[in-house]
């Protein structure tokens, strides 16, 4: 267990749903008290005091929330707050988004450009073959990458979240991080994610895990074709495939009904094409709380691979820059233990004038890396709008579009 974060902001998480209509609001409001810090083993016995104080006395509205990191042995951030009902950061902004000043650069900074992110993808599918039907053998690995955008002044987190927000199909969320080590300034992990990890409510749990992606395209025909051509794929079906087995097998032991009776379907946000699978359940005891089944759940091959712990070392090994909270998941949890879960994709790290994206691809048998590549270019494409950048930025790399190499 580690200390727990230094100077609690304001409002240290909010998080919006526009289609969820009862709760698809949450923003803390009131005292902020940060909880200690530590990796999952502790989780449980960190949050169990805030769950045990409903035991004696009502319902007080009081919220835990924060993010889990995308490695569950590193430190997490948590905040209790004593509601989920103030202002969101986005609800005053209504200014369009301002253009790219003169001294930003015309392209963020890849890290690793696409030339090496595809070397990576490349060592990656190597691997795969090598092994292939050996016991324990690495069968998908989620690759990603990271775009650095700087700027002469702090980027406005208001206005920022708001253009996030006007896509409906996003659940739009800030989470206070602690600060880096010189405590220059505050970070924030900002983000439009499009995943559900978990939602609780009572006995009743959800998931709705996506794996699988195709972009979305301006002509409406060009956009019909890619999504068929997504919904045909066999290599993105079969990747699908591994991620709702994984959560299947993972909630079973906790519940005593599950399945998935919508199937699998595509769902889209503004940017992206995917393919999901609504996983419902329920509960063999009600009173666990949405945060520890959603560490349980964390990271799901959606964003890590299988074997986990095979595709966790090989991201260690492959990707420069450290993940922390991307990839992770993020949520909040009330004192009844009911709450929502997100994955923590299509995000990026806010510190004053510079933000770190992230965007990833699901590696298989089968993947070409230079599409993987594009894919998770055009990933980037709705956060690179909202500040204000060219939402294709990240596909103009000329190695994208160069004949595969012999």
């Amino acid at each position: 267990m580690t200390e727990a974060p230094s100077l609690p902001p304001d409002q240290p998480f909010s998080f919006r749903n526009a289609r969820d209509q009862v709760r698809g609001q949450v923003c803390a409001t009131g005292p902020v008290r940060p909880l200690d810090r530590g990796g999952a083993d502790t989780l449980a016995d960190r949050v169990a005091p805030f769950f045990g104080a409903a035991r004696d006395a009502d319902d007080d509205g009081a919220l835990i929330g924060g993010a889990l990191p995308f490695d569950k042995a590193r430190p997490d951030c948590l905040w209790q707050v004593a509601g989920g009902h103030g202002s969101w950061p986005g609800a005053t902004a209504g200014a369009p988004a301002r253009p790219v000043p003169e001294q930003r650069p015309a392209r963020p900074c890849p890290q690793p450009p696409a030339n090496g992110y595809m070397d990576s993808v490349a060592r990656a599918l190597e691997i795969m073959r090598t092994e292939r039907g050996l016991p324990d053998a690495l069968t998908k690995v989620v690759l990603a990458r990271s775009l650095l955008v700087e700027d002469r002044m702090a980027f406005a987190l208001p206005g920022l979240m708001a253009r996030l927000a006007e896509d409906p199909a996003v659940t739009v969320f800030q989470v206070a991080l602690p600060q880096d080590a010189d405590g220059s300034a505050p970070r924030q992990l900002v983000g439009a994610t499009p995943e559900l990890l978990l939602r609780k409510r009572g006995d009743s749990v959800v998931s709705h895990p996506l794996a699988g992606s195709a972009r979305r395209l301006d002509d409406p025909e060009e956009d019909a074709r890619n999504a068929n051509a997504l919904a045909r794929s066999e290599k993105d079906r079969r990747e699908h495939g591994l991620v709702v087995e994984y959560i299947l097998d993972m909630l079973a032991p906790v519940c005593k009904r599950l399945g998935t009776p919508e199937g699998t379907a595509l769902t889209t946000t503004r940017s992206m094409w995917h393919i999901g699978t609504r996983i419902e359940g329920r509960l063999k005891d009600p009173e666990t709380p949405a945060i520890l089944l959603a560490a349980a759940l964390h990271p799901t091959p959606a964003v890590c691979g299988l074997p986990c712990d095979r595709a966790a070392r090989l991201i260690r090994d492959l990707e420069p820059v450290a993940r922390d909270f991307y990839a992770g998941a993020v949520g909040w949890c009330d004192r009844r233990g009911d709450g929502d879960w997100y994955v923590a994709i299509r995000c990026a790290e806010l510190c004053g004038a510079r933000a770190r994206l992230f965007a990833g691809a699901g590696i298989v048998l089968g993947s070409d890396p230079r599409a993987e590549a594009s894919e998770t270019g055009a990933k980037f494409g709705a956060f690179l709008s909202a500040l204000g950048l060219p939402p294709d930025a990240a596909l103009s790399d000329p190695s994208l579009h160069n004949q595969p190499n012999g």
